[in-house]
């Protein structure tokens, strides 16, 4: 089989982030050779791979779509279902599909300076090995292990007389009709599985350790209707867009500026949700301070309703061990259950999986220094795409395809090949991201830093990075660039 020719941009992920990155380009760079290696055999991501009740989303629509393609949908806070409808179609209406090759994943990549090429090597479904090579990498495989999700292990769970089962990996024939259910977790899985499992099991419990910042939105939001009813979909969209993002920067500004009484509000609202504010302190109040872990959205309260009703109920303890018929806690109290459900998180893995080697280097990310959160020093022709975490993911993996479409022809303009970030020894490093979540904490060793002052920074703020990203200096005099031959 004869070696294909290198391909201009070589995306890595068919999921959301995947196909907007293949969208900009073809507007952006319209005459660049591009494809996009999919693990699975299906466009979608998250949005195909979860299959658990309820599955939708936390963030609005307006933000978590994408800023070409109008969310018509009456929902602002969306179905899985909806979602990957969503995804599938932009990619379809685009014409991405036939860039698209599926059952490719993605397991190592190798840059040559003197050829100024990546060389990807993936494995097909069949187990063979494929090799592409690609003159930019771009890697929007998100954050976590499709493969593997966290699940701590308990005592007595083999003398279990009913069933374990995890969100991410949830069984087609799973029927919890009539049973009594157990939901282990208190993020934004466990809140959107309790409620949802209460239409057909008999009971539903969330069993916490701890507490987490729960909100109830409505999933309908009035001002997008409105400008729908008086302008153009497209100015009515932006319109919207634009209004959640200054609403949700604000929300975020308030809590991290006078986090008590963001915290005092939250939780006052909860008791108003519950119709008991001892439930809201029992349950409902964190040991932290609002956004150090991300704030739970519940559409409509629909957890709360859920427990409000007495279909479902809240536990916050440990667990000692399972028994045969159901958990026991910390505090001596059995929890009956047929079925229980690891809600307990992701693990997150960086690249995929994928191995990066740099003129036989291999690269190390948490050695690495973040460039503008979407680079890694010493990584040429390589961009990331990572998204808020205070805000929906797609405003920065929107702002990242959009900044690597201006790179590209900036490069082009030159006759420019490699463009790579060295990192700096004099500037001080912090860590990557500014949150405390599980996820996070258990992965901090793995990822990379970022530094204390720009370009070298991480923001998670949507204004600063578009500033920065859309009328930014490409040579910045950080970011070197230079022919092939030899790293500059």
């Amino acid at each position: 089989m004869p070696q294909e020719e290198p391909l201009d941009v070589l995306i890595v992920g068919a999921g959301l982030s995947g196909i907007g990155a293949a969208s900009a380009l073809q507007r952006g760079c319209p005459g660049k050779r591009y494809a996009i290696l999919e693990a699975r055999d299906a466009i979608g991501g998250t949005w195909d791979l979860f299959r658990y009740p309820g599955i939708r989303s936390d963030s609005d629509m307006y933000t978590l779509g994408y800023a070409f393609r109008p969310w018509l949908d009456a929902k602002a806070i969306a179905d899985g279902p909806a979602i990957l409808d969503y995804v599938r179609s932009t990619a379809r209406e685009h014409g991405i599909e036939p860039h698209i090759r599926y059952g490719h994943k993605v397991i190592g990549a190798s840059w040559c300076s003197k050829q100024a090429l990546w060389t990807v090597q993936a494995r097909l479904n069949s187990g063979e090995t494929r090799m592409l090579r690609a003159r930019f990498l771009y890697l929007c495989s998100g954050y976590y292990s499709y493969d593997e999700a966290y699940r701590p292990r308990f005592e007595g769970e083999d003398g279990f007389a009913g069933r374990i089962v995890q969100p991410q990996f949830w069984p087609e024939d799973l029927d919890y009709a009539g049973r009594q259910v157990v939901v282990v977790g208190s993020g934004a899985t466990a809140v959107t599985v309790v409620p949802a499992m209460t239409d057909r099991a008999s009971h539903v419990t969330m069993l916490q350790r701890s507490p987490t910042y729960v909100v109830a939105r409505p999933s309908r939001y009035r001002f997008a209707h409105r400008m729908r009813r008086l302008f153009p979909e497209r100015l009515a969209y932006a319109l919207t867009r634009w209004r959640v993002i200054g609403e949700s920067m604000f929300l975020y500004w308030l809590a991290r500026s006078k986090p008590q009484l963001v915290k005092q509000k939250i939780i006052e609202m909860a008791g108003q949700q519950l119709g008991s504010p001892e439930a809201a302190a029992a349950h409902f109040t964190p040991g932290y301070k609002p956004w150090d872990q991300r704030v739970c959205v519940v559409p409509d309260g629909d957890l709360f309703e859920a427990i409000r009703s007495g279909r479902a109920s809240v536990v916050t303890d440990h667990i000692a061990r399972f028994t045969r018929n159901g958990i026991l806690l910390q505090s001596g109290r059995e929890l009956a259950a047929d079925l229980v459900v690891m809600a307990t998180g992701l693990t997150l893995k960086l690249f995929g999986g994928a191995t990066l080697v740099v003129d036989g280097r291999v690269i190390d990310p948490s050695r690495a220094m973040s460039y503008k959160g979407m680079m890694l020093s010493g990584v040429p022709n390589c961009a990331l795409a990572f998204g808020y975490t205070n805000a929906s993911w797609t405003l920065k993996a929107d702002l990242t395809a959009a900044w690597v479409c201006r790179l590209l022809r900036h490069m082009d303009a030159r006759g420019q090949a490699i463009a790579v970030a060295h990192r700096d020894p004099s500037v001080p490093e912090a860590p990557f991201l500014d949150f405390n979540s599980g996820y996070v904490e258990r992965a901090r060793h793995l990822l990379p830093k970022q530094g204390a002052r720009k370009p070298w920074q991480v923001y998670q703020n949507y204004l600063r990075d578009l500033l920065t990203i859309r009328v930014g200096r490409i040579d910045d005099g950080v970011l070197r660039l230079g022919s092939k031959g030899g790293m500059p």
